[in-house]
């Protein structure tokens, strides 16, 4: 202190030696209230509904959404383009897509039962192609498609995960062809229509008949041409007239009209007339065995008329009158 009794430091101020400060009353509430402040958000965060929320969610959530959203985006901006459409045009429905990319494709088919059909066919018929997954795909549908197919009789179709498809078919014999109204149809030995007829190698070697009705006679038709003996190889076709009798055609183009009664018992005549003097090798079209006591013959058109120049020269008998 100086001689006025004043101290040569402040009270307030820090100083070797010194007291340390006192705050007043409202520093040392503005202090506590800083101190409440600073912990409420802790406990907030610890008891809250965020930290709840936080707790329930597994880790990397966070990470996931933002994938997603930029996913999301990118998605957004290929399909206004019209990227989008045209890769899953390509590469199948978005399920499918998904499917695949876990492992769920079709990766393996196993056909059994085929005999005629292609492979290529029946695959299009059941709907199974690249862009296909073998969860989304329907084994009922696809039967359905299979069975569709004028050649197959009947088909079961069954879904082995992951990614294995077996179809197991039953295929209709093709036993004629069946020419009516202008098309010619591949039948069954029932009579029923199986196919549209198109220039197909496995169609080629059938036999052939023609007429309102041949379909359903065709038991009829192959017991008359197993009447034939010898000279079945050389019938090419059977047409059914008025769905009474048949007439046949050979190989040559000729025609053989059989009587609606007991046409085997016309074709023995027929195989004897040829094996003694070899009918069938003689300028005729047609052969008609109808009735019962003759053959009438049908020459072709050169054989007609050489046959009327030498008739025209051949006097009546008892008469000598030329004609």
């Amino acid at each position: 202190m100086d001689g006025g009794g004043r101290l040569f430091e402040s009270l307030t101020a820090g100083s070797p030696g010194g007291a340390p400060p006192r705050a007043d009353a409202g520093t040392r509430s503005h202090a506590r209230f800083a101190s409440m402040a600073s912990a409420l958000p802790a406990a907030f965060r610890r008891r809250g509904p965020i930290a709840r929320l936080e707790r329930r969610l597994p880790r990397f959530a966070g990470t996931l959404l933002l994938t997603a959203f930029f996913a999301g985006v990118t998605l957004s901006g290929l399909s206004a383009g019209g990227r989008l459409d045209a890769f899953f045009a390509e590469h199948g429905a978005p399920r499918d897509v998904a499917a695949r990319m876990l492992g769920f494709g079709v990766d393996a088919v196993t056909i059994s039962g085929i005999a005629r059909l292609r492979e290529s066919e029946v695959l299009d018929a059941a709907g199974i192609d690249p862009t296909v997954s073998l969860p989304f795909l329907d084994a009922e549908v696809a039967r359905e498609g299979l069975e569709a197919l004028p050649l197959v009789r009947s088909a079961s179709v069954r879904k082995l995960f992951p990614d294995q498809v077996t179809i197991g078919l039953v295929e209709r014999e093709p036993y004629a062809l069946w020419q009516v109204d202008g098309q010619v149809y591949v039948i069954s030995a029932d009579g029923e229509v199986i196919d549209l007829f198109s220039e197909d190698p496995r169609y080629a070697a059938l036999p052939h008949v023609v007429g309102e009705g041949a379909n359903g006679r065709l038991e009829d038709y192959f017991a008359i041409v197993d009447a034939a003996g010898p000279l079945r190889a050389r019938i090419r076709a059977g047409t059914l007239v008025a769905e009474r009798r048949w007439t046949l055609k050979l190989d040559t183009g000729l025609d053989v009209r059989l009587p609606e009664r007991d046409p085997m018992a016309a074709l023995e005549r027929l195989v004897a007339l040829e094996a003694a003097h070899g009918l069938l090798e003689k300028d005729i079209i047609a052969v008609d065995l109808r009735l019962p006591d003759r053959v009438v013959v049908r020459l072709t058109e050169d054989a007609a008329q050489a046959r009327a120049e030498e008739m025209k020269d051949r006097p009546l008998r008892g008469r000598g009158v030329n004609t």
